[in-house]
Protein backbone atom coordinates (compact mmCIF):
# COMPACT_ATOMS: atom_id res chain seq x y z
CA UNK A 1 0.00 0.00 0.00
CA UNK A 2 1.61 3.23 -1.05
CA UNK A 3 1.25 6.00 1.58
CA UNK A 4 1.78 9.71 1.02
CA UNK A 5 1.74 12.07 3.67
CA UNK A 6 0.45 15.21 2.97
CA UNK A 7 -0.58 17.21 6.73
CA UNK A 8 -1.49 20.88 5.14
CA UNK A 9 -4.23 18.88 3.81
CA UNK A 10 -5.90 18.47 7.30
CA UNK A 11 -5.66 21.93 7.56
CA UNK A 12 -7.47 22.92 4.11
CA UNK A 13 -10.11 19.74 5.31
CA UNK A 14 -11.07 21.41 8.75
CA UNK A 15 -11.30 24.73 7.47
CA UNK A 16 -14.14 23.79 4.79
CA UNK A 17 -16.55 24.04 8.01
CA UNK A 18 -19.74 26.50 7.33
CA UNK A 19 -16.87 29.21 6.73
CA UNK A 20 -16.59 30.35 3.04
CA UNK A 21 -12.89 31.83 2.98
CA UNK A 22 -13.70 34.38 0.03
CA UNK A 23 -15.78 36.07 2.32
CA UNK A 24 -13.85 35.42 5.80
CA UNK A 25 -10.23 36.00 4.64
CA UNK A 26 -10.60 39.80 3.42
CA UNK A 27 -12.28 40.72 6.55
CA UNK A 28 -10.04 38.92 8.93
CA UNK A 29 -7.38 42.27 7.83
CA UNK A 30 -4.19 40.15 7.11
CA UNK A 31 -3.38 40.71 3.82
CA UNK A 32 0.24 38.34 4.31
CA UNK A 33 -1.26 35.50 6.23
CA UNK A 34 -4.56 35.05 3.70
CA UNK A 35 -2.65 35.35 0.63
CA UNK A 36 -4.57 38.37 -0.30
CA UNK A 37 -2.22 40.28 -2.97
CA UNK A 38 -4.63 42.66 -4.26
CA UNK A 39 -7.75 44.43 -3.55
CA UNK A 40 -10.04 46.72 -5.56
CA UNK A 41 -13.22 48.10 -4.86
CA UNK A 42 -15.41 45.30 -5.21
CA UNK A 43 -12.89 42.49 -6.07
CA UNK A 44 -9.73 40.48 -4.55
CA UNK A 45 -7.02 37.98 -6.00
CA UNK A 46 -5.72 35.64 -3.63
CA UNK A 47 -3.14 32.33 -4.01
CA UNK A 48 -4.91 29.15 -3.84
CA UNK A 49 -3.37 27.64 -0.69
CA UNK A 50 -3.62 24.11 -2.46
CA UNK A 51 -1.73 24.74 -6.21
CA UNK A 52 -2.35 23.04 -8.80
CA UNK A 53 1.17 25.10 -9.71
CA UNK A 54 2.88 27.85 -8.43
CA UNK A 55 1.85 31.22 -9.53
CA UNK A 56 -2.11 29.72 -8.71
CA UNK A 57 -4.47 32.34 -7.74
CA UNK A 58 -8.27 33.30 -7.56
CA UNK A 59 -10.21 36.30 -8.33
CA UNK A 60 -13.63 36.38 -5.87
CA UNK A 61 -15.85 39.45 -5.47
CA UNK A 62 -16.13 40.51 -1.77
CA UNK A 63 -19.96 39.80 -2.19
CA UNK A 64 -21.00 36.30 -2.14
CA UNK A 65 -22.53 35.31 -5.36
CA UNK A 66 -22.79 32.24 -6.16
CA UNK A 67 -23.60 32.42 -10.10
CA UNK A 68 -22.48 34.15 -13.02
CA UNK A 69 -25.55 35.36 -13.26
CA UNK A 70 -25.28 37.35 -10.30
CA UNK A 71 -22.63 38.79 -10.71
CA UNK A 72 -22.28 42.64 -11.51
CA UNK A 73 -21.38 44.78 -14.08
CA UNK A 74 -18.62 46.16 -12.00
CA UNK A 75 -17.07 42.94 -10.50
CA UNK A 76 -16.98 41.44 -14.27
CA UNK A 77 -15.06 44.47 -15.14
CA UNK A 78 -12.83 44.39 -11.87
CA UNK A 79 -12.54 40.86 -11.96
CA UNK A 80 -11.51 41.11 -16.19
CA UNK A 81 -8.74 43.94 -15.35
CA UNK A 82 -7.54 42.17 -12.02
CA UNK A 83 -6.85 38.76 -14.27
CA UNK A 84 -5.09 41.17 -17.21
CA UNK A 85 -2.55 42.84 -14.25
CA UNK A 86 -2.43 39.47 -12.60
CA UNK A 87 -1.38 37.34 -15.53
CA UNK A 88 1.14 40.74 -16.43
CA UNK A 89 2.33 40.16 -13.05
CA UNK A 90 3.04 36.60 -13.08
CA UNK A 91 4.34 36.82 -16.36
CA UNK A 92 7.01 39.29 -16.02
CA UNK A 93 8.51 37.48 -12.75
CA UNK A 94 7.61 33.46 -13.11
CA UNK A 95 7.53 33.33 -17.10
CA UNK A 96 5.06 30.35 -17.86
CA UNK A 97 4.48 29.42 -21.15
CA UNK A 98 0.38 29.81 -20.99
CA UNK A 99 -2.12 29.92 -18.37
CA UNK A 100 -5.94 27.79 -17.62
CA UNK A 101 -7.81 30.21 -16.92
CA UNK A 102 -11.83 29.22 -15.57
CA UNK A 103 -14.55 29.21 -13.19
CA UNK A 104 -15.84 26.14 -11.47
CA UNK A 105 -19.52 26.98 -10.76
CA UNK A 106 -21.62 24.70 -8.13
CA UNK A 107 -20.36 21.72 -6.26
CA UNK A 108 -21.17 19.56 -8.88
CA UNK A 109 -18.61 21.30 -11.08
CA UNK A 110 -15.93 20.90 -8.38
CA UNK A 111 -16.32 24.37 -6.94
CA UNK A 112 -15.11 23.75 -2.96
CA UNK A 113 -17.02 26.89 -2.43
CA UNK A 114 -19.97 28.19 -3.74
CA UNK A 115 -18.76 31.59 -3.69
CA UNK A 116 -18.18 32.01 -7.18
CA UNK A 117 -14.18 32.88 -8.02
CA UNK A 118 -12.12 32.95 -11.31
CA UNK A 119 -9.05 30.41 -11.38
CA UNK A 120 -5.99 31.13 -12.74
CA UNK A 121 -3.45 28.29 -13.04
CA UNK A 122 0.16 29.19 -14.75
CA UNK A 123 1.13 26.53 -17.02
CA UNK A 124 4.67 25.89 -18.46
CA UNK A 125 5.63 22.87 -21.16
CA UNK A 126 6.22 20.04 -19.46
CA UNK A 127 4.91 20.86 -16.28
CA UNK A 128 3.39 17.83 -16.16
CA UNK A 129 6.05 14.96 -15.64
CA UNK A 130 6.01 11.69 -14.43
CA UNK A 131 5.12 12.32 -10.34
CA UNK A 132 1.37 13.00 -11.45
CA UNK A 133 1.10 9.80 -14.12
CA UNK A 134 3.28 7.36 -11.87
CA UNK A 135 2.84 8.21 -8.44
CA UNK A 136 -0.30 10.56 -8.31
CA UNK A 137 1.20 13.21 -7.12
CA UNK A 138 2.09 17.13 -8.01
CA UNK A 139 5.48 18.27 -7.25
CA UNK A 140 5.10 22.12 -6.39
CA UNK A 141 8.94 23.59 -6.60
CA UNK A 142 8.01 27.07 -4.96
CA UNK A 143 6.96 27.74 -1.56
CA UNK A 144 3.47 29.77 -1.00
CA UNK A 145 4.94 32.60 0.53
CA UNK A 146 7.77 32.84 -2.12
CA UNK A 147 5.25 33.29 -4.49
CA UNK A 148 3.03 35.62 -2.76
CA UNK A 149 5.96 38.34 -2.32
CA UNK A 150 7.08 38.13 -6.08
CA UNK A 151 3.15 38.43 -7.39
CA UNK A 152 3.12 41.37 -4.70
CA UNK A 153 6.25 42.57 -5.67
CA UNK A 154 5.44 42.53 -9.30
CA UNK A 155 2.32 44.35 -9.06
CA UNK A 156 4.27 47.15 -7.05
CA UNK A 157 6.75 47.68 -9.29
CA UNK A 158 4.57 47.74 -12.45
CA UNK A 159 5.09 44.50 -14.31
CA UNK A 160 1.60 44.22 -14.76
CA UNK A 161 1.82 47.41 -17.21
CA UNK A 162 4.37 45.30 -19.37
CA UNK A 163 1.36 43.22 -20.72
CA UNK A 164 -1.23 45.93 -20.62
Amino acid sequence: MKRLWAPWRLEFIKSKGDTCIFCSSPREGDDRKSRIFARRKYVFGMLNAFPYNPGHILIAPYRHVTEMTSISSEEWRESLQLLKESTAAIKGVMEPHGFNIGFNVGAAAGGGFEHLHMHVVPRWRGDSNFMPVLAETKVLPEHLDSTYKRIVDALKEGHAKKGS
